[in-house]
């Protein structure tokens, strides 16, 4: 289960994703950036043997589930679009919804009009687009470098 409202950090949604490495990647970012939770919607399963294999193991650091698009948690959702205001003025609220499109589509008209901000991350001309997880890891790390209180959970060196 989802962490009781109000979260303490954001939940990453991936809307529709198809790679089952590009999942796996992003439950292992956001296990180790402290996300609440990943969500993914669509027809591929977020617990697959190779989004598992993917993520190192951690989809038992944080709750992973595949949802509707029509029961998706309470918080504000902002879906990352190229069409929206750069990421680098908004500050992300802890108990967001952080909606990430597919790798070849983007994001379902479903959840962009559910969106209460589109977001962009800055990105230089000539390129038009970055993988999955480093859009996700850019947003996570947005919002972790909002929150300095936040451990970041780094293991000490010995």
């Amino acid at each position: 289960p989802l962490p009781p409202d109000p979260r303490p950090a954001p939940i990453v949604l991936l809307d529709n994703p198809r790679h089952l490495g590009n999942i796996g990647a992003v439950i292992r970012l956001a296990a180790g950036c402290g996300a609440a939770g990943v969500l993914t919607t669509g027809t591929v399963d977020p617990w697959h043997p190779g989004v598992v294999r993917a993520s190192a193991g951690l989809h038992w650091a944080l709750p992973v589930a595949r949802r509707d698009p029509d029961d998706l948690p309470a918080g504000p959702l902002y879906a990352l679009d190229p069409e929206g205001e750069d990421l680098r003025g908004v500050g992300i609220a802890d108990d967001a919804v952080l909606a990430f499109g597919s790798e070849r589509h983007g994001l379902s008209p479903e959840v962009r009009g559910r969106a209460d901000r589109l977001l962009a991350l800055p990105m230089r001309p000539m390129v038009s687009s970055y993988n999955l997880a480093t859009s996700v890891a850019m947003t996570l790390y947005h919002w972790l470098a909002g929150h300095p209180d936040k451990p970041s959970g780094a293991v000490p060196s010995r």
